[in-house]
């Protein structure tokens, strides 16, 4: 397989057709060169000679990444995302080989659900990168900013006074802002706050659990139209083990062209619902090239007309969320 030709090609896919004979090419590469991967679908029995369509494709349960070095052969990692975890879980470690292809897919992301990066400030109640260089989502905001070339773009937390100031001066010089952060931040912001974010964009993420304290995201949105005093409020759905994100939008997460969701039946794992049926979620992620690109997560929910829906965690899964971190 060309990989600098395949890399450009899955950043231009329009069909159907193209998403599932690029996923069919990298199914192949994968089995051939991931170790980890081979192993597992030699144990399962599987006949790979019989996958035709990306849905047929065996999907790697996400807990390999807490146990096992999930990277193809002979590619040594650039950086190792980290998941939260907690004090009492393992966390997940994902070796990115291309951090150029976390990038792209970053900014054509971002580019297709709302615009240019660059025509944005951005201000992130996230972890900053230079203490969590290991944290997937700092990565993300850093890029962001860096590429917002914006001198009032940057970290936050822990520094309200100064954000208001900012967000203050975006408003007044009509510039466009985004606030950017993990969900409890963003909340807590809100109350203590309340400030007018007219001209503005929310996007939270992470998890909506923290401290025992949980809020369902309708509720979380609800209220903070309500404190900022806007219509509309974003959510990010990504994780360590993948590099691509998924924005809720129009009250449905939706994927980029390069990445998919299928749900697979709560019982029994193989097998693929084909009906509006709850599950847990399949995705298929092609720019995790060099990793493992079909993963079994344990996030729990329902295709839409436009995208899916997380209703939330399966049973007995270890809990996950940046809201985690702090």
């Amino acid at each position: 397989m060309d990989l600098n030709n395949y890399i450009k090609n899955i950043f231009q896919i329009n069909t159907e057709t193209q998403f599932n004979e690029l996923a069919l090419s990298l199914f192949n590469y994968q089995y051939k060169n991931n170790p980890v991967y081979n192993k597992y679908i030699n144990l399962l029995n599987y006949n790979t000679g019989d996958v035709k369509e990306y849905y047929q494709i065996p999907f790697l349960p996400i807990e390999f990444f807490k146990s096992h070095k999930i990277i193809v052969n002979n590619k040594q990692h650039e950086t190792i995302f980290l998941s939260s975890g907690t004090t009492s879980n393992q966390q997940s470690k994902h070796y990115v080989a291309d951090l150029n292809i976390y990038r792209q897919s970053i900014l054509k992301n971002f580019e297709i659900f709302f615009s240019s990066p660059k025509e944005f400030a951005f201000f992130c109640l996230t972890p900053d990168f230079k203490q969590y260089p290991n944290s997937s989502l700092s990565f993300m905001s850093n890029q962001l900013i860096i590429h917002s070339e914006n001198n009032l773009s940057g970290f936050y937390l822990d520094k309200e006074d100064e954000l208001l100031k900012k967000i203050q001066q975006c408003q007044i010089e009509k510039r466009k802002f985004v606030l950017f952060g993990l969900s409890f931040e963003i909340l807590s912001f809100a109350e203590k706050h309340k400030p007018n974010l007219k001209g503005g964009i929310v996007i939270q993420t992470g998890g909506t659990k923290k401290n025992n304290k949980h809020i369902i995201q309708d509720d979380l949105h609800n209220r903070l139209k309500l404190l900022f005093k806007i219509n509309s409020i974003y959510s990010e759905y990504g994780m360590a083990e993948l590099l691509s994100q998924s924005y809720f939008i129009d009250n449905t997460f939706t994927t980029p062209p390069w990445k998919k969701v299928i749900i697979r039946n709560k019982i029994n794992p193989l097998k693929i619902e084909k009906e509006n049926k709850r599950g847990c979620l399949n995705i298929i992620d092609l720019t995790n090239l060099f990793s493992c690109a079909f993963i079994a997560t344990n996030d729990f929910g329902y295709l839409t007309q436009n995208g899916f829906n997380i209703i939330g965690r399966a049973q007995n899964a270890s809990d996950r969320g940046c809201n985690l971190m702090i």
